[in-house]
């Protein structure tokens, strides 16, 4: 058994129900080698991932938070040959075939409709794996999706690399958890970090940073500069990724986007970047099995000098508003701007006559001067030309934030 365990084994690991190392976690006994884990937290699926680790050789695995389930979709698991565990009860598969050793299924984020499944290996969902500076890390994602599993697979095969595991019930009390533990190295979203800050900025100051990691929605330059003035001794670092392309960029320069030079570059290991027609374009070894050679994202990525922006899906970034094309992500980049807010969310609505308007939420910060919607539609209407001002401004006294760590919008 020691043979086959992986470099992080000794790691440790912390959990609500939990606190070890990878090794000493137990095994779940008698379970089908092809099964769906349904958990109810963090522990449950660490003991899934594990036990896959240790077997995968015979094992296929797919771990999900039992909120994100419905009957229909687990019905459809077994049917497709996945046994459901709910530990300690287990529904057997209705369809009879043998594991395909080594698969992990993930689930989708649902952006764009119903979740699906795209299959990957350890190996595919594994983007570190050389020596890193020893670390503690927070790992506030959503269990089982694809930024969850980076944490995971990073701490389970590079030595040093401890995690510690938010619940979706204490991700308002993080920054005690982080500092109770020792963490060090955090990843979340724009909107994890902007609710963090508006919340508890002097508290995060507590808790001593060396590494903060944004993605799983676009980064723009106000976050990560605010991200600076909070941990000026860390390193500020957003990732591109999806459970369909896997992790396919990492920029760690402080800047919004990446170099244009990264485009259609050809190098070793690395994925190809393209843009066409607006859209960002993958081809990466990491991706999921049967995706095609190019990956059309479905993400906007505009060239803007020296840089490559990605600034949000193109299904719902136009606005058209009388014939004329909004872009939402505009619209929101600049009420970012402003002093005053802390964030900002950007949608069309329709109306007669012209068909949609656009309309925006934001939270403000809290800090300064007050600011009014009055004076927020003047601060666009300075910026934007009229079609793009939002007809109808709302502010919200909290950010909404989903289990998955993104806008509630």
């Amino acid at each position: 058994m020691s043979e086959r365990l992986p470099a992080g084994a000794d790691n440790r690991v912390v959990s609500r129900g939990y606190v070890g190392r990878w090794r000493d976690i137990d095994e779940a006994p008698d379970l089908p080698d092809a099964a769906a884990f349904l958990v109810a937290d963090n522990t449950e699926a660490m003991r899934a991932v594990w036990q896959h680790v240790l077997h995968a050789d015979r094992r296929e695995t797919l771990v999900a938070a039992r909120s994100r389930i419905g009957a229909e979709q687990e019905r459809e698991f077994r049917e497709s040959g996945l046994a459901v565990v709910r530990l300690p009860d287990v529904q057997p598969a209705l369809l009879d075939r043998p594991a395909d050793p080594g698969r992990i299924w993930l689930l989708t984020s649902g952006s764009t409709g119903r979740p699906k499944q795209v299959a990957h290996t350890l190996d595919s969902l594994t983007t570190v794996g050389t020596d890193q500076p020893p670390r503690t890390w927070l790992c506030p994602y959503a269990t089982g999706a694809y930024a969850w599993w980076q944490v995971v697979t990073l701490s389970i095969q590079v030595p040093g690399q401890d995690v510690v595991f938010v619940e979706p019930d204490e991700i308002d009390a993080w920054p005690a958890l982080a500092e109770q533990h020792g963490v060090t190295a955090a990843s979340g979203t724009p909107t994890f970090w902007r609710q963090a800050i508006f919340r508890a900025v002097d508290t995060l100051s507590r808790v001593p940073l060396r590494q903060v990691t944004l993605g799983g929605e676009p980064v723009d330059q106000a976050i990560l500069d605010r991200l600076h003035e909070v941990y000026p001794g860390a390193r500020i670092s957003w990732i591109y990724a999806s459970s369909e392309a896997g992790a396919a960029i990492a920029v760690h320069d402080g800047q919004a986007g990446f170099p244009a030079a990264w485009l259609d570059r050809e190098t070793p290991g690395r994925p190809r970047l393209s843009v066409r027609d607006g859209e960002l374009i993958i081809a990466s070894a990491k991706a999921a099995e049967g995706m095609d050679a190019q990956i059309h994202t479905g993400d906007r990525a505009e060239i803007v000098g020296d840089r490559v922006l990605i600034t949000g899906r193109i299904a719902s970034d136009e606005i058209n508003v009388g014939g004329s094309k909004a872009s939402a992500s505009g619209v929101r980049a600049v009420l970012l701007a402003h002093p005053a807010v802390a964030w900002a969310a950007v949608k069309g609505r329709r109306a007669p006559l012209v068909g949609n308007v656009v309309t925006a939420q934001v939270v403000l910060s809290g800090s300064g001067d007050i600011v009014t919607e009055a004076q927020l539609l003047q601060w666009c209407n300075a910026r934007l030309p009229d079609y793009s001002v939002p007809r109808r401004l709302r502010v919200l006294p909290e950010i909404p934030i989903k289990e998955s760590l993104k806008s509630d919008v």
